[in-house]
C-alpha cells in the first residue's frame, strides 16, 4: 500500500491521513465544494473535488470516489465511518477496481448491517439474544400477540436501521398500531426498508461495546470495552473506558461495605463475577461473545460488537458496526493500539502482532463528542461561523476536529466539530481533566454541545457510575444547565467579595 485515499471528510480523514503519513503512506483527500478549504483538504498529499455540497452529489457517488483513486492512483480506500463506510456495494465495487478496500469484506458487512441477518449469523454460537420475535414484520396483529408474550415495554426496530432511527419505544398494547406504523414509515425513508422487527425492551440497561481486531491469518482479539450509555435520541455523546461495572477496581462514590458474612454469601449466589481478571469474569465474557460474533461472519479488519447489559449482569447482544468507531480514541489510549495503524496492517495482508494475553488495561479515557447544537433547545442544529475556535491542549487531552477559527459549519453534514478526549492514570483523574478542558475550549459564532457535556461529568450519577441510557432523560433539562450557572455565578461573585476585603483590609489610609 504507497497511497491512501481517505473517502471522508473533517476529523475523521485528518485522523486516518495522520497515522498512514506516519507509516510512509501518501494520502488522497476527496471534498465537496462546501469543504474546498477544509483542513483535511490542504492536510493530505493530493485532493480531489467531487462535486456540490450535498453528500448524494459528493461524499455518497460511489464511482465518483472510485474514480478518484484512479485518478490519483490510490492503491487502497478507507471510508471512516458514515457515509458510505458500512456499504457492502461499494466494498465491492472497490475490490472490483482492483484497489484495496481499509475494512471489512463485503459479506460481513451485508451480514452485520441488517439486525436480523446478524441475530441469525450469531444464533449458533451461544450469544444470549434479547427476547423477541428474530424476523421481520408488518403485521400489528401479530406484532400484539407478541407483546403478550415478552411483555410490554417493547421496543420496535428497523431491521437495516441505525443511529435511533426506525425505533420506537412501546409502552403498551393500545400504542402499538401507531408506533409500528411510524417505525416502518420511517425506515423506508430512511433505509429504502420498511423491514421492522419486535424484542423486548430492557428499561434500564448500560450500552457497552467491545472492540475487536481481526486478520486474514485467523486471528481474532478484543480490546476491552467502551461505556456508551450516556445517549439522546438514542445517539451517543459521552464514552469512556473501561467501564464502571466491568471494573472493580474503579472507585466512585462511597458505599457502606457490607459484612463480611453477607459478601461472601452475596459472592457465592452472584451468576457472574465482576473482577476484571478473573477467570470468568463478565467482561471476559462479554469479550468472548464478541470474538465469537466477529469469527460467526468471517470478520476482517477493526470492528465493534455492541450490548445491552442490564442492572443483573446479564448481556445480550445488540449489532455489529463493521468499521471504525467515533469513540475508538478512548480504546487507543487505554490500550497503546492504534487503530488505524491496526486497520491498514490488516488490509495489507499482514498478521496481528500481538495476542489477546498481551493486551491490558492502562488508566481511563473519557470522549465527549462536540456538536454544532443547542442543548438550550432541544439540541437543534446551530450552523454559523466559528468567530472563536480554540481547543484546549496539554498532557491527557486530545481533541479530534476538522475546523479552524473563521470556518463555517456546513448543513449539510453531521453537525459533530470535534471529538475532545481525556486521560488519566484514573477515571477520577481523566473526570478532573475532561471538565478543565471544557472550560478551556472556547467556540463563539455558534452553539455547541460543550455545556451539555460539563452538565454530565459533573452530575453525580455520572461521577458515581450509577447511570444508565436513561441519563438523558432522568437528569438532563436546559433548567438544570441554568442553575448550574447561576452556582457558578454566586461562588463566582462571593470569591470575587472576598479577594476584594482582603484587599481592603491591607490597605494603609494615610493621616
Amino acid at each position: 500500500m504507497k497511497k491512501l485515499l481517505i473517502a471522508n471528510r473533517g476529523e475523521i480523514a485528518l485522523r486516518v491521513m495522520r497515522t498512514a503519513k506516519r507509516m510512509g503512506i501518501a494520502t488522497v483527500a476527496i471534498y465537496s465544494e462546501a469543504d474546498r478549504n477544509a483542513p483535511h483538504v490542504r492536510f493530505a498529499d493530493e485532493a480531489v473535488l467531487l462535486g456540490p455540497a450535498p453528500s448524494n452529489q459528493s461524499y455518497l457517488v460511489m464511482d465518483k470516489v472510485i474514480a478518484a483513486a484512479k485518478q490519483t492512483g490510490a492503491d487502497a480506500i478507507h471510508p471512516g465511518y458514515g457515509f458510505l463506510s458500512e456499504n457492502a456495494e461499494f466494498a465491492r465495487k472497490v475490490e472490483a477496481a482492483d484497489i484495496i478496500f481499509v475494512g471489512p469484506k463485503p459479506h460481513a458487512i451485508e451480514v452485520m448491517g441488517n439486525k436480523l441477518a446478524a441475530k441469525e449469523a450469531v444464533a449458533d454460537y451461544d450469544i444470549p439474544m434479547v427476547p423477541g420475535i428474530e424476523e421481520a414484520i408488518t403485521d400489528v396483529e401479530l406484532a400484539k400477540k407478541i407483546g403478550d408474550e415478552v411483555g410490554y415495554p417493547i421496543l420496535i426496530k428497523a431491521a437495516a436501521g441505525g443511529g435511533g432511527k426506525g425505533m420506537r419505544v412501546v409502552e403498551n398494547r393500545e400504542e402499538l398500531q401507531e408506533q409500528m406504523e411510524r417505525a416502518i414509515s420511517e425506515a423506508t425513508s430512511a433505509f429504502g426498508d420498511g423491514s421492522v422487527f419486535i424484542e423486548k425492551y430492557v428499561t434500564s440497561p448500560r450500552h457497552i461495546e467491545i472492540q475487536v481486531l481481526a486478520d486474514s491469518h485467523g486471528n481474532v482479539v478484543h480490546l476491552f470495552e467502551r461505556e456508551c450509555s450516556v445517549q439522546r435520541r438514542h445517539q451517543k455523546v459521552v464514552e469512556e473506558a473501561p467501564s464502571v461495572p466491568l471494573s472493580d477496581d474503579i472507585k466512585t462514590c462511597s458505599e457502606p461495605a457490607a459484612a463480611p458474612e453477607k459478601e461472601a454469601e452475596e459472592e457465592e449466589n452472584r451468576p457472574f463475577s465482576l473482577k476484571p481478571n478473573g477467570p470468568k469474569s463478565l467482561r471476559d465474557r462479554m469479550g468472548e461473545a464478541a470474538v465469537k460474533c466477529a469469527k460467526a461472519c468471517d470478520y476482517l479488519g477493526a470492528g465493534t460488537v455492541e450490548f445491552l447489559l442490564d442492572g443483573e449482569g446479564n448481556f445480550y447482544f445488540l449489532e455489529m458496526n463493521t468499521r471504525l468507531q467515533v469513540e475508538h480514541p478512548v480504546t487507543e489510549l487505554i490500550t497503546g493500539v492504534d487503530l488505524v495503524e491496526q486497520q491498514i496492517l490488516i488490509a495489507r495482508g499482514e498478521k496481528l502482532d500481538f495476542e489477546q494475553k498481551d493486551l491490558k488495561i492502562r488508566g481511563h479515557a473519557i470522549e465527549l463528542r462536540v456538536y454544532a447544537e443547542d442543548p438550550m433547545n432541544n439540541f437543534l442544529p446551530s450552523i454559523g461561523t466559528l468567530d472563536v475556535y480554540r481547543p484546549p491542549s496539554g498532557y491527557g487531552i486530545r481533541v479530534d476536529d476538522g475546523f479552524e477559527e473563521g470556518m463555517e459549519v456546513p448543513i449539510y453534514y453531521d453537525p459533530m466539530i470535534a471529538k475532545l478526549i481525556t486521560f488519566g492514570s484514573s477515571r477520577e483523574e481523566a473526570l478532573a481533566k475532561m471538565r478543565e478542558a471544557i472550560d478551556n475550549y472556547h467556540i463563539r459564532g455558534i452553539e455547541t454541545t460543550l455545556p451539555f457535556g460539563r452538565f454530565v461529568v459533573g452530575h453525580e450519577a455520572f461521577v458515581c457510575g450509577d447511570f444508565d441510557t436513561n441519563f438523558v432523560k432522568k437528569h438532563y433539562s436546559p433548567e438544570a444547565i441554568l442553575a448550574e450557572r447561576e452556582e457558578e455565578q454566586k461562588i463566582g461573585a462571593l470569591a470575587g467579595a472576598l479577594v476584594f476585603e482582603e484587599v481592603l483590609s491591607q490597605l494603609t489610609v494615610p493621616e
